[in-house]
């Protein structure tokens, strides 16, 4: 978006420029925008689910041929399979690349060279071309609007977050606001936890203990099996009922 000419008047009479508005170097961006492998920026970024740091696709890929920990906080990402838990990024990409400019035109080129190179074909999300137009069909008069929100079919379970308190010693915690979530039957109890943890502004040395009607749920578990294994008695009005509270790390 362009910035307003120099000299534009305000309604009270007064001139605004651009020296008036706030300007922030890029370097103070670098680290939400730059991969921690390569010191790039990000491209394709991809975003392990189990930690949620991110990095290039290309990178995290790499990394993960020698080891299955993530290269930032060293959890372990998955016994066996880390590449099962990562996930691209395109909202965190698109931002990547409004901010530092020609940086999208610049990989598009170098993806283009990269197969005219080899004598392959330029793939279509690639390639610059004009697509046509969709056709709209006249819709029927006595049609039933569709929905303003349309709720993505990949967000498969609705949950209610309960909480059922904190154990003697924990304090300082904010309330969760919004107990009802919607996700991906996917998403594991790590995630959830994850969730809290971050709307309650929880510490390191709290613990989050989940439970779901009389089973104590562990971090590894999908939400889609809890809510096969648990059956009727964990719905409430459809929604999936997550009891959960704070208690303090056992000492052993």
């Amino acid at each position: 978006m362009s910035s307003p000419p120099c000299g534009v008047s305000n309604h009270d009479g007064s001139s605004t420029s651009d020296s008036d508005e706030p300007k922030i170097p890029l370097s103070q961006f670098y680290p939400h925008i730059r991969c921690a492998l390569c010191c790039g920026f990000f491209i394709d970024a991809t975003t392990i689910t189990e930690c949620l740091h991110t990095f290039c696709k290309s990178c995290i890929v790499k990394h993960f041929f020698s080891t299955n920990r993530c290269p930032t906080c060293e959890i372990i990402v998955h016994e066996t399979q880390p590449l099962y838990n990562i996930r691209l990024d395109r909202q965190l990409q698109d931002i990547v690349y409004k901010m530092v400019p020609f940086l999208e035109a610049y990989e598009r080129e170098q993806m283009c060279n990269f197969y005219r190179k080899r004598g392959l074909e330029v793939p279509k999300p690639v390639a610059f071309s004009c697509a046509a137009p969709p056709v709209l069909k006249r819709q029927k008069k006595d049609s039933i609007p569709q929905s303003v929100l349309n709720i993505p079919p990949e967000l498969d379970v609705s949950l209610l977050l309960e909480f059922v308190g904190a154990e003697e010693g924990v304090s300082n915690y904010k309330p969760l606001e919004r107990p009802y979530v919607r996700v991906s039957g996917e998403a594991t109890i790590r995630h959830v936890e994850l969730f809290i943890r971050r709307k309650m502004g929880l510490g390191p040395t709290c613990q989050v203990d989940m439970v779901c009607g009389d089973h104590l749920l562990d971090h590894y578990q999908a939400l889609k099996d809890v809510q096969s294994s648990v059956g009727a008695e964990s719905l409430q009005d459809g929604l999936l009922v997550l009891h959960f509270g704070l208690v303090l790390p056992s000492q052993s």
